[in-house]
């Protein structure tokens, strides 16, 4: 790989807002092989057809950060993608759901709110590594659950080149409404 920079960057438009619209859920190693656009920073298509499980956030409490760990005396670099989600109401669909989640390496498809696709665990899944199941003590506390995972992965999550989930895999129907 070569280290050649090939572009700057000048300040942008103030355009762009913070937070997480949605996840998409895929089983572990059910993407196929991958296909990338030229410099193979952006997914234009996966050869399998995964199927998604859609899971809408609302809110800010919703998080994705990557992180960039380099060693220079091991000379090693990967990127550590944590994402950390809330969703509201306690349910028994949830709670096994949630087990399943929790048990699977699941890929993780971000969506922010600015159109953009994010992939995490792509090559290597996501884990669970945290979560909390409350009913809050104040009336307007969270009643509901909160899970974190985490990702390493050799390079920066890719963008998706278009709304993969329903053009390159499909959408479950299955979606609780608690």
């Amino acid at each position: 790989m070569a280290c050649v920079l090939t572009t700057g960057r000048a300040i942008g438009c103030y355009d762009s807002i913070g937070g997480i619209k949605a996840v998409y859920f895929a089983d572990y190693n059910t993407l196929g092989a991958i296909t990338y656009d030229v410099d193979g920073s952006t997914i234009t298509t996966f050869a399998a057809t995964p199927e998604f499980f859609q899971f809408d956030l609302k809110g800010s409490a919703s998080t994705y950060t990557e992180t960039l760990s380099k060693d220079i005396n091991n000379g090693t670099a990967f990127w550590s993608q944590s994402l950390v989600v809330q969703f509201m109401k306690l349910t028994k669909e949830m709670h096994n759901e949630l087990s399943l989640i929790v048990y699977n390496s699941p890929h993780i498809i971000v969506e922010d709110y600015n159109g953009n696709y994010f992939t995490m665990g792509l090559t290597n899944g996501t884990d669970a590594t945290s979560g909390t199941i409350v009913t809050g003590g104040a009336r307007g506390d969270l009643y509901g659950y909160t899970l974190t995972f985490t990702a390493e992965e050799q390079k920066p999550a890719n963008f998706l080149a278009v709304d993969i989930p329903t053009t390159t895999g499909t959408i479950s129907a299955v979606q609780e409404t608690p």
